[in-house]
């Protein structure tokens, strides 16, 4: 039996490129081992069917961002765990392949209000993360809230106005109902348990809160727990 060597050496001896450029060769996808794809370099290979894909390209990936339908009751570290090659949504139509550098170097912002689920944006790309923060006074967020109580008479209306409670001002947002416990409300750059003191104004209890949505960029049909990749036509 022929002695193992790593994969990123074994594409060397075959191509005659450098160490970087097969690194760059294995780390993009473009390499398989007896027909699977491998994308660490270190890999172990002995007498294995090592091949490189017609179009390979020894260059970085691209950064990505990746858009997570995050559980309740867990903050962006916890959530950060659960993307994996495995909890990746089947169902999105996207020609781009899993890599392991996909999950690296991920950065978060526009957080969750507090005890909420649903989207949560993980980027490598800087320009992504950059708009996002720079802009985050500008980006509308929808939330759909579950509530119980009853609501005031002029209770939408109120939350339609800049509003003074005990000295606190509430900023208007737009609210509307989607059934009879479920609101849905969009403001921009909510402020920590905004949306529970905008329900309790007007008599209402919030049981659980789910975004939807950030600027142009919607969860959709994404399972709790599942990611996806950020489409090339979204924009936030």
């Amino acid at each position: 039996m022929s002695e193992a060597i790593r994969l990123s050496k074994r594409l060397v001896e075959l191509l005659g490129c450098s160490r970087r450029e097969a690194e760059l060769y294995i780390e993009g996808g473009w390499v398989t081992v007896d027909g699977v794809v491998v994308d660490a370099p270190q890999f172990m290979v002995q007498a294995q069917k090592v091949e490189l894909l017609p179009d390979a390209v020894a260059a970085p990936s691209d950064p990505v961002t990746l858009l997570l339908n995050q559980p309740p009751a867990q903050h962006s570290e916890q959530a950060l765990g659960l993307i994996t090659p495995e909890s990746r949504w089947a169902e999105q139509a996207s020609d781009v392949r899993t890599l392991k550098s996909h999950f690296a170097r991920q950065q978060t912002c526009l957080p969750l209000q507090a005890g909420a689920s649903g989207l949560l944006v993980f980027t490598q790309d800087w320009r992504t993360l950059r708009k996002l923060n720079d802009d985050a006074a500008k980006l509308e967020q929808e939330y759909i809230v579950e509530v119980i109580g009853q609501i005031a008479t002029d209770g939408l209306k109120r939350l339609g106005q800049v509003q003074t409670i005990r000295g606190e001002v509430l900023p208007k947002v737009k609210a509307s109902w989607q059934n009879e416990t479920h609101l849905r409300i969009a403001l921009k750059n909510p402020s920590p348990a905004i949306i529970v003191r905008l329900c309790d104004s007007v008599g209402l209890k919030v049981t659980a809160m789910k975004r939807i949505r950030i600027g142009g960029v919607a969860m959709g049909k994404l399972p709790v727990g599942q990611w996806r990749y950020l489409g090339a036509n979204e924009r936030f």
